[in-house]
């Protein structure tokens, strides 16, 4: 992004970047409220997850043991260190959805200043059941008297939305149609902790560090969102149209 980018344009992008926020963040909303029921937990595990009543669901033994692995894996290292058992069936006691913005840390080094600004993704969402945010589990794996139980159940929680998401390949293609993908990142301070993040196609952007310092200087926090790249918006692609092209070019037929 432009290193000269004055206040007047600061703020005029900023005004835009919510904007666009505010509207994508409500379509996807929606969207996720259509396709919530695809997204529980026994869809795909079926009587692995507690329940009074039988949900048997084909495939659920390997998705299950895919779990039990995974869980080994994550939960038995740095920074958990939890027993790795995973006995089944396993207590989900939330599979409502929440959609967070994404943040991450960075240090912006000015000419004259240096500081770490808590950036946020505005396009870009961390995909949760509610209840089990990123800031609590950080939370408590800074607490020397942490409760193994909590941390454990947040892990799980994180494990299970995941294993869900990655499984119902129909759900992630249904969301990148609507220019929404799907796709799994790991975060400093939380392991190999696999997190379901949703983004728009539309990116945001950092501008220069200097242009980063002076706005928390004026706003007084140590914090800062992301701009939206307008240039992404005239680049935006019609997936169904370039499909249908490309099946009409494969049978030799020349579209005007």
């Amino acid at each position: 992004m432009d290193h000269a980018l004055d206040t007047q344009q600061l703020l005029q992008l900023r005004k835009l970047t919510r904007v666009v926020s505010d509207q994508l963040r409500g379509q996807l909303k929606e969207y996720l409220a259509t396709l919530s029921p695809l997204l529980r937990p026994r869809t795909v595990l079926g009587d692995y997850v507690q329940s009074s009543t039988k949900e048997t669901v084909r495939g659920a033994d390997k998705v299950f043991k895919d779990l039990q692995s995974l869980f080994e894996t994550v939960a038995g290292a740095s920074p958990f260190n939890l027993a790795k058992e995973l006995k089944a069936p396993i207590e989900i006691v939330s599979s409502a959805l929440e959609m967070i913005p994404l943040e991450y840390s960075y240090s912006a080094k000015g000419q004259q200043a240096e500081k770490t600004v808590a950036i946020t993704s505005p396009l870009k969402w961390v995909l949760i059941y509610s209840g089990f945010p990123l800031t609590r589990l950080r939370q408590i794996l800074l607490d020397r008297n942490r409760s193994d139980t909590e941390v454990r159940e947040s892990v799980l929680h994180h494990l299970v939305l995941n294993t869900v998401v990655t499984k119902q390949s129909g759900v992630n293609r249904i969301l990148e149609a609507l220019h929404f993908p799907v796709h799994t990142e790991t975060l400093p301070g939380l392991g190999q902790l696999p997190i379901t993040v949703i983004s728009s196609t539309l990116s945001t952007l950092r501008p220069a560090d200097e242009v980063i310092i002076e706005s928390t200087e004026i706003s007084g926090t140590d914090a800062f969102e992301e701009l939206i790249n307008t240039e992404d918006i005239a680049r935006l692609a019609n997936p169904f149209k370039d499909n249908l092209v490309e099946v009409l070019q494969s049978v030799g037929f020349k579209s005007n």
